[in-house]
């Protein structure tokens, strides 16, 4: 009877002694990802350039709006004279041609704003390629075994913050970034 209560009492241990070991406790800490885009240095200057581009854009499309609104208003005047009558050849030239300047000017704010938010894209891309090191190198640093964006906690002690390391460490290892379009995807064709 006692071989049996100790076969059982070993038995019983060797399935608790691994069951303790593979519950190590994790060990976290927390970036505040927002922060880290606001304040990098690469961050800083491609937003800079972005808030530039916005502003062009900006100033180029009242460019376009102020001429075209005010011939809209002389073609509306002018189609007002008529009293209902049938536009002549002439006025529905000048609307025509009105239309395709008008579709001109939004295919050309098109492209401006794509090309913004490709260069956005291109420049997160960037940013992130680095930011997963840098919070990695960080992690091994502290002997951590997890990183949580500080926006997917409810609740964390200071000591858990470690945001300024890894934006020491990105502005190591990203100084700057490329503020350009990404590259357009390669057309995919079916065969």
């Amino acid at each position: 009877m006692k071989k049996l209560a100790l076969l059982t009492l070993a038995a019983a241990s060797s399935v608790i002694i691994p069951t303790a070991v593979q519950a190590a406790p994790a060990n976290i800490v927390v970036v505040d990802n927002e922060r880290i885009y606001a304040e990098c240095t690469a961050c800083k200057a491609a937003q800079s350039q972005l808030q530039g581009q916005a502003t062009a854009l900006q100033a180029r499309q009242a460019a376009l709006a102020a001429p075209l609104k005010t011939e809209a208003q002389a073609l509306q005047t002018d189609a007002e004279a008529l009293k209902g009558k049938a536009p002549d050849a002439a006025l529905q030239a000048r609307a025509n041609a009105f239309q395709q300047k008008q579709a001109s000017a939004n295919q050309e704010l098109q492209r401006l704003q794509q090309n913004i938010q490709s260069t956005q894209a291109n420049v997160l891309r960037q940013i992130n390629a680095k930011l997963g090191p840098a919070i990695n190198q960080v992690m091994v640093a502290k002997g951590a075994n997890l990183a949580l964006d500080i926006g997917a906690t409810l609740a964390h002690g200071a000591g858990l913050d470690v945001t300024t390391d890894v934006l020491a460490a990105l502005n190591v290892t990203l100084p700057s970034v490329s503020v350009t379009p990404g590259a357009a995807p390669a057309n995919v064709q079916s065969r």
